[in-house]
């Protein structure tokens, strides 16, 4: 098989079945595992899946720039926003993440909801300024441009101070296998820190993101609420995550 139909068998197999087993494909195809590793390598550099231990996995689209991100999947990103803003209670403090959902959770809260909202996002406090009874938290820091959030030491510290009742978090791949993941290390670490400070953490992940991965896992499963998507339940990769025991709420 040539190198050019091995690289459309691969792809196929990613999008029919979700991932790609190298020693499973290299037994089918007659070819050494260096070869199908070679074939993934190449497939990765170009950004169309992502390499994990034994094989591959799709890749996010979450992970381009943030002005680039604000076009993926607007409505689905507006159905979790809206799911995820009912779960703010009146008089409740809410730590929320960056990104372009996050943004759109805090374009869904109420105008008089009387709440504390705690961010590392510039944007998102800038989104609630008109919000008269919210009252801000800003934690400050170095700026992570790509997602307009701040990040390092100085906000992990600064989150070490503060405490919620619930934290919604943005990550940029949910997979039954990868776990919940983001493109960027620190940007993982600072996810961490701010979901360690909530009694109860939901994630915000539309379709796009369900059974896609990224470079650097966030948390596990057990450490989470649940997850909030507007993925259909009848969904292969929302089954999956069910069966491991994750709860999972539907945005319609």
């Amino acid at each position: 098989m040539l190198a050019a139909e091995r690289r459309d068998h691969l792809l196929g197999l990613l999008a029919r079945e979700g991932k790609i087993v190298a020693k499973d494909v290299a037994a089918g195809l007659g070819i050494s595992e260096d070869s199908v590793r070679r074939d993934l390598r190449d497939l990765a550099a170009e950004g169309l899946c992502q390499r994990v231990y034994g094989g591959a996995l799709p890749v996010s689209p979450a992970v381009v720039g943030y002005a680039a991100r604000q076009s993926v999947a607007p409505d689905g990103k507006q159905k979790v926003a809206t799911a995820a803003a009912g779960l703010v209670e009146p008089g409740g403090t809410v730590i929320l993440d960056g990104g372009t959902t996050a943004l759109a959770v805090a374009h869904a809260l109420p105008r008089d909801l009387d709440c504390t909202v705690i961010t590392h996002s510039p944007t998102v406090a800038a989104a609630l300024l008109d919000h008269p009874r919210a009252e801000l938290f800003l934690l400050g820091g170095r700026v992570f441009k790509h997602s307009a959030v701040t990040c390092g030491a100085a906000t992990v510290e600064a989150a070490q101070n503060v405490s919620a009742d619930l934290c919604l978090l943005g990550v940029t791949g949910v997979h039954p296998e990868a776990g919940l993941t983001t493109g960027d290390a620190d940007e993982a670490a600072m996810k961490r820190a701010l979901s360690a400070r909530a009694a109860d953490t939901w994630i915000l992940a539309s379709s796009e993101k369900i059974g896609t991965a990224s470079r650097f896992r966030v948390l596990p499963f057990p450490e989470i609420t649940g997850l909030i998507t507007d993925t259909p339940p009848t969904d292969p990769a929302v089954s999956d995550l069910r069966a491991l025991g994750v709860e999972v709420l539907t945005a319609g």
